[in-house]
C-alpha cells in the first residue's frame, strides 16, 4: 500500500529455531482463515434446521465473512507498520479465536452472522500481516522458499474445507466447525508472543481514512443491493438507491484518489494494462466462482438427498482436478498466449457452471463426478491464468499496493459471488410454478444457468489483451497464486 516510508524498526536477528516456529504460526494462521472460508457450505442446511431457518436463506453467513475480510485487508498493512507485527498478528488470532467460540454458541442467525463478521474481521489479518513479519525477518535468498511454505496450508484450506465440514457435521454437530479454531488460537497467541519477532515502521504516514471510509460504503451497499431483496425483503426502490450509492462512492473515491497524494490505492495502478485488465476480469469471473462453493453443497444435500459428508466428499473431484490442471495451464499461456486461453477458458468455466442445469436425481454417479472434476480442472486453470496476468507487470514499485487491491477484489467478488446465488435462488423459487420446499430443483437449474452466462461474457473483457502477452509472473509470492 502507498502509505508508508522505507525507514523501519527491524527486531534483533532470530534464532533459526525461532524462524522455523514463527513460519509455522504463520502457516497456521493462514490455514484457519482459508479454511473457515469454505468449511460452512456443506453444514449450512445443519445450521439452518439448528436455527430455524430455510437452507436457502442462509448466505448470510458466508457474505458476512468474506465481505468483513475484503473491508479489513485495506487497512491490515498500515496496523502492522504503526503497531508492530507481532502485535497485530497476535490480535488477529485472539479475535478470530473469540468470533469462532461466539459463532460455536450463536442461537440465531442473526447472533450467527454478527459473529461471523468479528470472526472475519480477525482472518482479514492473518495473512497479510503474517506474509509482512516473515518478508521483514527473512533474508532476501530465504524469501520464496519461505513464503511457499506459509501458502501451502492456505491451499490445502479451501480444498479440504467441504470434506472437513461435512464429516464433523457428521460425527458431532456444526459446532464444531467453529471450535476447532480456539485451541488453535490459544496455542497461537502463546507462540507468537515467545517467538515472532517485533517490526514497526515509526515513519508511518497517516492512514487514508477518507478514502477508506468511501470504499467501504461502496462494497457495503453494493452487497446490500444485490441481497437486500431476498435476504432484508427490500424493496425495489430501496435496492436501486443502495445500488446508486454504491456508484456513486466507487465514483468519489476516484475522485479523491486523483487528488490524494498517498490514496489508499493509486489509480495509477490502472496505467499498467495487465493489471486493469486482470483487476476487472477477476471481479467478474470470480462472482462465478465464488458461487459454486456455496451452490453445489447446497444443490446435493437440498434437492439430491446427500448428507452433509457425502456432499462434502462430492466436492473432492473438484479440489484433486483443480490441483492436476495448475501444471497445464503455464504451459499453455507460454505457446497460446494469455488472450487466448483467457478468453477459451472462460466460456469453459462458464459452460461448466451452466452444466449443472442438468443435474438430477437419476444422473449416473460415474458422471455426476466427471462434472465436478472437469468444472474444478478449468476453475483452477482460471485463476491461475487471471492471477498471473494481474501481477505479472506490476514490479517493485507497485507490488505492494497491486497486492492489496488485488486481495480485496478476490474477497469482494467471492461475497458478491454468494450475494448473487443467493438472490437468484430466492427469485426462482418464488417465479418457477413448480418449485416447492420439496423440490427445489429447478431454482438451483436457472441460477446454475444464470451464473454459467455471467462468467462466460466476463471473456469479453479478456479478449481485450493483446496477441503477444505470453510471459507469466516470476512467482515472487506464491500465497498469491490462489
Amino acid at each position: 500500500m502507498a502509505n508508508t516510508t522505507s525507514t523501519e524498526t527491524l527486531p534483533a536477528k532470530p534464532s533459526a529455531r525461532s524462524l522455523t516456529v514463527m513460519l509455522w504460526i504463520v502457516a497456521t494462521g493462514f490455514f484457519m482463515q482459508t479454511l473457515d472460508s469454505t468449511i460452512v457450505n456443506t453444514a449450512l442446511p445443519a445450521m439452518a434446521t439448528s436455527l430455524g431457518e430455510l437452507p436457502l436463506r442462509m448466505q448470510s453467513v458466508v457474505i458476512a465473512y468474506s465481505l468483513t475480510m475484503a473491508v479489513m485487508i485495506p487497512v491490515s498493512g498500515w496496523l502492522a507498520d504503526k503497531l508492530g507485527t507481532r502485535r497485530v498478528f497476535m490480535s488477529a488470532i485472539f479475535v478470530f479465536s473469540v468470533g469462532s467460540l461466539l459463532c460455536a454458541s450463536a442461537h440465531t442467525l442473526s447472533q450467527l452472522v454478527l459473529w461471523r463478521i468479528l470472526q472475519g474481521a480477525g482472518g482479514a489479518m492473518l495473512l497479510p500481516v503474517g506474509r509482512l513479519a516473515v518478508l521483514r525477518v527473512f533474508p532476501a535468498e530465504r524469501y520464496l522458499p519461505a513464503l511457499s511454505f506459509v501458502a501451502i496450508p492456505g491451499l490445502i484450506g479451501p480444498l479440504i474445507g467441504p470434506t472437513l465440514g461435512g464429516w464433523l457435521v457428521k460425527i458431532a454437530s456444526w459446532h464444531w466447525i467453529f471450535l476447532i479454531n480456539v485451541p488453535v488460537g490459544v496455542v497461537g497467541v502463546i507462540a507468537t508472543f515467545i517467538f515472532m519477532p517485533d517490526s514497526r515502521n515509526p515513519d508511518t504516514a497517516k492512514f487514508d481514512l477518507k478514502g477508506y471510509l468511501l470504499l467501504i460504503v461502496a462494497m457495503i451497499a453494493i452487497s446490500m443491493a444485490l441481497d437486500g431483496h431476498s435476504e432484508f425483503g427490500f424493496a425495489h426502490a430501496t435496492v436501486l438507491v443502495l445500488l446508486i450509492l454504491s456508484l456513486g462512492f466507487f465514483t468519489a473515491y476516484g475522485l479523491h484518489a486523483v487528488r490524494t497524494p498517498q490514496p489508499i490505492f493509486s489509480l495509477d495502478l490502472f496505467r499498467i494494462h495487465t493489471f486493469s485488465v486482470g483487476i476487472l476480469g477477476n471481479l467478474f469471473a470470480r462472482i462465478g466462482s465464488g458461487a459454486m462453493p456455496y451452490l453445489l453443497p447446497l444443490l446435493l444435500q437440498v434437492s439430491l438427498g446427500y448428507s452433509a459428508f457425502e456432499a462434502g466428499l462430492m466436492m473432492l473431484p473438484v479440489a484433486a482436478a483443480g490441483m492436476t490442471s495448475k501444471r497445464l495451464v503455464t504451459r499453455l499461456i507460454f505457446r497460446y498466449g494469455y488472450r487466448r486461453v483467457l478468453v477459451t477458458n472462460t466460456v469453459l468455466v462458464g459452460l461448466a457452471m451452466a452444466s449443472f442445469a442438468l443435474m438430477g436425481a437419476h444422473q449416473p454417479l460415474w458422471l455426476r463426478l466427471v462434472q465436478l472434476a472437469f468444472f474444478g480442472g478449468v476453475n483452477s486453470m482460471q485463476f491461475t491464468a487471471m492471477n498471473t496476468l494481474t501481477l505479472k507487470d506490476l514490479g517493485t514499485g507497485g507490488a505492494s499496493s497491486g497486492n492489496s487491491l488485488f486481495s480485496l477484489v478476490q474477497m469482494l467478488s467471492m461475497s458478491l459471488g454468494v450475494t448473487v446465488a443467493g438472490a437468484m435462488l430466492t427469485t426462482f423459487t418464488g417465479i418457477i410454478p413448480r418449485v416447492t420446499e420439496a423440490n427445489t430443483l429447478p431454482a438451483f437449474h436457472a441460477t446454475f444457468v444464470c451464473v454459467g452466462i455471467i462468467t462466460a461474457g466476463t471473456s469479453w473483457i479478456f479478449a481485450q489483451l493483446a496477441h503477444d502477452i505470453r510471459r507469466p509472473a516470476p512467482k515472487t509470492d506464491p500465497s498469491e497464486r490462489t
